[in-house]
């Protein structure tokens, strides 16, 4: 028997009738919350984790959140609730049969199609997120990345079939998945396609299941994969592998892998796209005489110097000192806010020296303080 799984819209605390937008919220917090970097040496945190992003993946995507709220675990995991014996091959062990009656009209006049199960069909996409730094977000890296996927099982190559043993055609469709009845109506006979119910629409029969998969040809498997994240990727941008995600049936090709990215905060920089910001204190003296600074930098430290007379509040421009452009080698800027740290714990040496400064200056020394006596002075004068 299959471990028992929690409901994923408990995994998440959301309601089976949840939009979009709560279930994206409800992932990102507890994805934060959960994340092996934030929780070091925590299995419990890291198994946690691992739930919530296989929630996640399932209830993102429309077609398998409808499958799941029909069919629970067993419609969006081949490997759930398999049979044990008496399995007649491809995906009985979901517990439902997948059919398409096709339109009334088309059905009742004998034009009505079925799905054909053993047609090739596209693996699903798996969904993760990883964590970066700022600076590998700026400069990129490559991150090896561990998912749960389905794949071929390894036993029996994704037959189905005990090893030295091969699936049959079933006998009742010929292999076709499909058998065609008639029967007799008031209006005349009516013919009607419908799945195979000795194959369940694969075509095949197997005799003896594979012990790996229990018949089901595919398995649910731990993956490593190195991931290359380009320079300059941003906060919520997504990096698509190909053909990394679960496998595809009856010959048809894997998903994609899906990687949203999450950036964690820089004690010392922010980021709007490629440009890069943050602020520096500086004394009153080195702004009212000017001074050269050491600023910091994605690359290092770097000297800059402010002029004399030099406002709190002044932003200055480094050309080329931010974010690189996705695909390119060109770079934002950093922008450099100062603001004048006033000095406290004056001693009154201190203090009478600057009073004395103070007796020294005159309006001509505060050009902005003086425009905006001149303008209050218009306003209260009129």
């Amino acid at each position: 028997m299959p471990d028992q799984k929690r409901d994923y819209y408990e995994v998440l605390g959301l309601q089976k009738g949840a939009s979009e937008d709560e279930i994206k919220k409800a992932y990102r917090k507890l994805a934060r919350k959960y994340h092996p970097d934030v929780n070091p040496g925590d299995k419990q945190a890291e198994e946690r984790f691992k739930e919530i992003n296989e929630a996640y993946e399932v209830l993102s995507d429309p077609e398998k959140r409808q499958r799941y709220d029909a069919y629970g675990h067993a419609g969006v995991d081949p490997s759930y609730g398999a049979g044990q014996s008496g399995w007649s091959g491809g995906f009985s062990g979901f517990g439902f049969d997948d059919f398409d009656l096709g339109s009334i009209f088309d059905s009742f006049f004998g034009g009505g199609t079925t799905r054909r199960r053993n047609a090739p069909v596209r693996g699903d996409d798996v969904h993760t997120t990883i964590v970066l730094s700022f600076e590998e977000a700026a400069f990129g890296c490559e991150k090896e990345i561990s998912i749960n996927r389905i794949e071929d099982c390894p036993e029996c190559n994704g037959s189905g079939a005990e090893k030295g043993t091969t699936p049959s055609t079933c006998s009742k469709c010929r292999g076709t998945g499909q058998v065609r009845s008639s029967r007799r109506t008031p209006l005349g006979m009516i013919s009607t396609t419908e799945t195979c119910p000795d194959c369940r629409g694969t075509g095949k029969i197997i005799e003896k299941p594979c012990h790996g998969c229990h018949g089901a040809g595919q398995v649910r498997k731990r993956k490593t994969i190195m991931l290359s994240v380009p320079a300059g990727i941003d906060e919520g941008q997504t990096i698509s592998l190909r053909r990394e995600g679960n496998a595809g049936r009856n010959g048809g090709p894997a998903g994609d892998l899906l990687v949203t990215i999450q950036i964690r905060p820089h004690p010392i920089f922010t980021r709007e796209g490629t440009s890069v910001y943050c602020e520096i204190p500086i004394t009153f003296i080195q702004a009212v005489l000017g001074a050269e600074l050491e600023v910091p930098t994605l690359d290092g430290k770097v000297k800059y110097t402010i002029p004399e007379g030099t406002q709190s509040g002044t932003i200055f421009r480094l050309k080329g000192k931010g974010i690189p452009r996705l695909n390119s080698n060109v770079r934002g800027d950093q922008y450099v806010k100062v603001f004048v740290e006033v000095p406290k714990n004056l001693n009154e040496k201190q203090k009478n020296l600057l009073r004395q400064f103070g007796e020294s200056l005159s309006e001509h020394n505060f050009e902005k303080r003086r425009s905006f006596f001149d303008k209050l002075k218009d306003t209260f004068s009129k």
